[in-house]
């Protein structure tokens, strides 16, 4: 059976949302065991919770040595299903992530090699370090969940996930990311660097065995899969898509790249998600200004000094909740 005749038949199969207090109860367990690793970060764990469960991706962006890979990993660690890291490097080739048809001398045919990013969470380390040609490689499959090869279609496993990182210092060693892949990105968050009493209290973890070694699994795949039936079941009433859309609008009237339409729809399954973690079944607009400036804040530029993120914050001052 191909990957795409399993995706399908596995599709086909009924997923009974979790209740939402159950959902919510999954992101505390996950976030929990998450935190047995990773120090003073609780408010990236859920974004990567958010971007999960809203069948979006993360950007991880910051300094080297501040924890952006052990996060990711943790996160994996803590589903009970597939994780593959993919290391991007100057000479990685596109088909090096996406996979390749190769020949089989016994049965004179080409068979398709699936690449790393036919996982549930794909870790790319350090993605800026690629050409854009290899950069190029994850638009299909972060934005369909497909990859296409040789005029043949595959589909990655249910639940899929990208986590990347991206080291923003040495710029003339590093590739921009191309504003398309950027836009496929739900969310963008930097992590900084601990406090005294974190950094104190995640050396004294780090004296024996790796935490990361002993932690175990708290969720399945299906669990996930429920727990996004929850999701996209929460109830966005007109007034709150309607505060998006003028948002998405100030942007787009105050810098050279506004918010774009598949920016609007993240935005909006974000704030599912926060409502989700909150206990209710309806959106309220502080869902929608809690996600806003990391949903956002990557896919808005300027021409001039002042960062995306500022545009969005303006735009949560200026426009009113109606």
């Amino acid at each position: 059976m191909s990957d795409a005749d399993a995706r399908s038949e596995m599709e086909m199969d009924s997923v009974s949302p979790l209740a939402v207090d159950e959902a919510a109860e999954l992101t505390t367990r996950i976030a929990d065991n998450v935190e047995r690793v990773i120090v003073g970060h609780r408010d990236a764990v859920e974004h990567i919770l958010v971007a999960l469960l809203s069948r979006g991706h993360l950007l991880l962006e910051d300094v080297p040595g501040v924890g952006k890979t052990m996060l990711a990993r943790a996160v994996a660690t803590s589903l009970d299903g597939s994780f593959n890291r993919v290391q991007f490097t100057p000479d990685l080739l596109p088909s090096d992530v996406t996979g390749v048809n190769v020949f089989n001398e016994k049965t004179r045919e080409f068979e398709f090699q699936p690449g790393p990013v036919f996982a549930n969470v794909v870790l790319g380390d350090e993605i800026n370090r690629a050409p854009p040609k290899t950069q190029a490689a994850l638009l299909e499959v972060m934005a369909e969940e497909q990859v296409t090869v040789d005029a043949r279609t595959h589909a990655v496993p249910d639940p899929f996930t990208v986590i990347a990182t991206q080291n923003n210092v040495e710029p003339g060693q590093t590739y921009e990311l191309p504003v398309a892949e950027i836009d496929r990105f739900a969310k963008k968050i930097r992590l900084g660097y601990p406090s005294e009493d974190e950094e104190t209290e995640l050396l004294s973890r780090l004296t024996g065995e790796h935490p990361i070694e002993s932690l175990e699994p708290v969720a399945s795949v299906h669990d996930v899969r429920r727990a996004r039936a929850t999701v996209s079941g929460v109830t966005v009433r007109e007034p709150v898509r309607a505060y998006v859309s003028r948002l998405a609008r100030y942007t787009r009237e105050h810098a050279s790249l506004g918010a774009s339409p598949r920016g609007a729809i993240a935005l909006v399954r974000a704030a599912q998600v926060r409502a989700v973690f909150g206990g209710r079944s309806y959106v309220v607009p502080d869902d929608v200004q809690t996600e806003a400036a990391t949903v956002w804040g990557h896919r808005v530029r300027t021409d001039g000094d002042v960062p995306g993120a500022t545009v969005v914050e303006r735009a949560l001052e200026d426009v009113a909740v109606e």
